[in-house]
C-alpha cells in the first residue's frame, strides 16, 4: 500500500490479503466517517474516504457512512468528533474508538486489527488485565500518538482500543500526528508511539500491556506516578 499525495491506492495484492483477513470477521462493523468537502479545509479527507470505501468493498460485514463535520451537528456531538478526517469504529454499540488521520502503513494495521477485534466484540486483554480494569469508573480518555512509519505504534494502538472494548468509562483517539502539528506541539511529542491519559499524564513507547494498564489505573485513582 503506498501513501500518495491525491489518492490512496491498495493494490490488487493487497486487496488480496486484506479480503483473506476480514473473511475472519464475525459480526458486522460499521464505520462513520467525518469529512468536509470544500477544497483546503482538510488535507487527507478525500485519501481517506476513498482508502476506507476500497477496504469496505472487500467485506460484506463491513458497512460505511459518510458525515460532514461542519452540517452534521448532531452527529459530530454524538460522537465528540475534534477534527478531521474522523473515523469512528463501531459494531453492536459505539466502543468510543477513534482513528483521527489517513491509517496507512503501520496504521492500516491497527485499523485492521481493530475492525476484528470489534467484530468479535471480545477485547482479547488478559484475564489479569480484565479484572483491573473493572475499578475504572470514571471517564478515562486515552490518546495515541502514531506515524505510519512507527512499526511499534500498533502496539500501543491495539492496547488502548482494547481497553476501550473492555470498559464503558475509557475512549480512545489514535491520531496521526504529522496531520495534526498542533496537538504534537501542544502535547509535546518528540516520539511516537506517545500517549497521553485524560490530557494530564504521558508516557513515550509500545509497553507491556500490564505497564499501560498501570498507567490508566494510577490516572483513574488521580495518582499519576511513573510506573
Amino acid at each position: 500500500m503506498k501513501r500518495l499525495e491525491t489518492v490512496m491506492i491498495l493494490r490488487e495484492e493487497d486487496k488480496t490479503e486484506i479480503r483473506k483477513k476480514l473473511s475472519g470477521l464475525d459480526k458486522s462493523v460499521r464505520l462513520l466517517f467525518f469529512t468536509q468537502q470544500l477544497a483546503g479545509t482538510c488535507q487527507f479527507c478525500f485519501e481517506t474516504e476513498q482508502l476506507l470505501k476500497q477496504v469496505v468493498e472487500l467485506s460484506d460485514k463491513l458497512a460505511m457512512e459518510t458525515k460532514n463535520f461542519i452540517t452534521d451537528n448532531a452527529d459530530v456531538a454524538a460522537y465528540e468528533i475534534e477534527q478531521i478526517p474522523a473515523t469512528v469504529v463501531r459494531g453492536e454499540k459505539d466502543f468510543g474508538i477513534r482513528f483521527y488521520g489517513i491509517p496507512s502503513g503501520y496504521e492500516f494495521a491497527s485499523f485492521l486489527e481493530t475492525l476484528m477485534l470489534v467484530s468479535k466484540n471480545e477485547s482479547g486483554l488478559s484475564p489479569e488485565t480484565k479484572e483491573k480494569v473493572k475499578s475504572i469508573d470514571k471517564p478515562m480518555k486515552i490518546k495515541v500518538f502514531v506515524t505510519p512509519t512507527c512499526p511499534y505504534c500498533p502496539r500501543a494502538a491495539i492496547t488502548s482500543v482494547q481497553l476501550a472494548m473492555e470498559n464503558q468509562h475509557i475512549t480512545t483517539d489514535i491520531l496521526e500526528i504529522t496531520e495534526f502539528p498542533h496537538l504534537a506541539q501542544k502535547h509535546s511529542v518528540m516520539g511516537v508511539p506517545k500517549v497521553i491519559i485524560n490530557e494530564t499524564h504521558g508516557f513515550e513507547g509500545a509497553l507491556p500491556e500490564s505497564l499501560f494498564v498501570e498507567h490508566v489505573i494510577n490516572v483513574a485513582k488521580g495518582n499519576p506516578k511513573q510506573v
